[in-house]
């Protein structure tokens, strides 16, 4: 009887979290024997495609819904001091990787793009300006500057100034030193990187098709959709980092962990600006409030992008509805998702969240003239004939067990991971791409807390010279770490200041 091809770890889906992931464990462990199979046919061709994200290095910067206000008016700031620390620890990946000399420029990746928060009437203004107090306060935000002065925010966003009421109550926020980053560059790197070591494979044009129990791992059935022929592969370890396909590869597992789970698909759309007359009057991402009762996901905002080298703008983004759960999917994805352990906490989710999906029919039925509208109220003077819709990538929302509510939908990421550690799956989607390197993380703490904790400790401590909790308490080592990784990252000159830190 013929044997199964064996390796360690088996990754589903080559887009940033596996990539991440497999490189990862590849400098941890450089003997171990890993697989990153893929259904399209190239790496990043979903969700981290650079067209199918808005590209932004989520920090807390200038989003304005990590920084929700209370009641009374108080600002909670602990999600923007998390994500801000947690980017710390991505860019810490990446320099290390630009350090060793063969992984390529990380001009091709990240560039430096100012973030912006920008807020209109009384009430968007009072709730900047406390953000702003609250947020300054802290190391990580300490630069950041804040103004109700139309002739400086002219000079900030000068697209979105002309045209506007001379009455109109406006504020904004500025950090200098956001970033764009294109995940699918990014991607494509970490992947060639990975190939470039041996007993590392990816596999394009393969499809998942079975996910078994055996000997401690798992035997898992892969399909070239090409040619028809299936292969089995024994692995110890399987990560399902599929973006949508997550789910039903999680289900089709049938551990216990994936009971309950849901999926509610949510697509976006863009408006695009390539002209070089109107891109070059906007060097920034600006985000601003989502409209009352909108969900987070419909913070609007008008970005500055750098794809290949070339710089566009975006608008958006505007929500969408399909029920496949990959851009490349099918229509079948959601109905064939439903079971008996997650379908009372779907409909609750459905009945619990009309407004959601009436703000989403809605999304669905505008015209391009009142997507127009909706960009105005950023860039009053914007012309039709300068933008076009893109679709973007398709983002599947988790829906879990709730003892209260029945069910509820979560606008996060969640990993879930098999009790013995064999087999993790990602669910869910923002700020994921910008975060990609504290899930792995976490992921490589839960499913390998021995070698966490022994023989890939040094190792971990040398890419991570500072983690996330100690970057967010520990003033002097943030602005260490924050400027090494800028100037590895050539995100900021090299100075005689910050060659002290480097």
């Amino acid at each position: 009887m013929a044997h199964n091809e064996a390796v360690d770890v088996v990754l589903v889906g080559a887009g940033i979290m596996s990539a991440t992931l497999a490189v990862l464990l590849k400098e941890l462990d450089p003997a171990i024997k890993l697989e990153v199979v893929e259904l399209m046919d190239s790496g990043a061709a979903e969700s981290s495609n650079p067209w199918n994200n808005a590209g932004t290095g989520h920090a807390g910067l200038c989003e304005l819904n990590y920084t929700p206000q209370a009641a009374d008016g108080a600002v909670d700031i602990k999600k923007a001091v998390h994500i801000n620390t947690q980017f710390e620890v991505s860019k810490q990946f990446w320099s290390y990787l630009t350090k060793k000399g063969t992984f390529g420029s990380c001009k091709s990746f990240i560039s430096p793009v100012p973030h912006l928060s920008f807020v209109q009437g009384e009430s968007g203004v009072s709730f900047l300006k406390e953000r702003f107090k609250v947020l300054s306060k802290h190391h990580a935000f300490d630069d950041m500057e804040y103004t109700e002065d139309k002739a400086k925010m002219a000079e900030w966003m000068p697209l979105m100034m002309p045209g506007r009421d001379a009455g109109e109550t406006l504020a904004a926020t500025r950090v200098i030193n956001g970033t764009d980053v294109n995940f699918g560059a990014l991607t494509n790197q970490l992947l060639k990187h990975l190939t470039s070591a041996p007993d590392a494979q990816v596999k394009y044009c393969k499809r998942v098709t079975g996910l078994k129990r055996s000997n401690g791992g798992w035997t898992v059935s892969i399909k070239d959709v090409n040619s028809g022929n299936t292969r089995e592969v024994d692995a110890k370890f399987v990560f399902l980092g599929a973006g949508g396909a997550a789910l039903p590869l999680l289900q089709a597992s049938g551990i216990e962990e994936s009971k309950g789970f849901g999926g509610f698909p949510i697509s976006g759309q863009w408006l695009r600006c390539d002209n070089p007359e109107v891109v070059k009057h906007h060097q920034a991402k600006v985000y601003s409030q989502a409209a009352v009762g909108s969900p987070p996901m419909s913070v609007p905002h008008l970005d500055t992008r750098v794809v290949e080298g070339k710089k566009s703008l975006l608008f958006g983004p505007y929500a969408g509805f399909t029920t496949k759960f990959l851009k490349h999917g099918s229509f079948m994805d959601l109905p064939m998702s439903v079971r008996a352990g997650n379908i009372g906490p779907m409909l609750a989710v459905a009945k619990n969240n009309m407004d959601l999906t009436k703000y989403l029919v809605s999304e669905v039925m505008q015209s391009m003239e009142q997507r127009l509208e909706s960009l105005r109220r950023f860039y009053p003077e914007a012309k039709a004939e300068d933008w076009r819709l893109e679709v973007a990538g398709q983002r599947v929302q988790i829906i879990k067990k709730d003892p209260k509510k029945g069910g509820i939908l979560q606008f996060g990421t969640e990993l879930v991971a098999a009790k013995d550690g064999s087999l993790a799956a990602l669910l869910g989607a923002s700020p994921g791409a910008s975060v990609t390197v504290s899930i792995m993380l976490e992921l490589i703490e839960k499913c390998f807390p021995t070698k966490a904790k022994g023989e890939w400790a040094a190792k971990l401590a040398e890419i991570f010279p500072a983690r996330e909790k100690v970057l967010e308490t520990d003033a002097a080592l943030y602005r260490k770490i924050n400027t090494q990784n800028n100037v590895a990252l050539e995100l900021v000159e090299a100075s005689s200041e910050t060659e002290s830190y480097a």
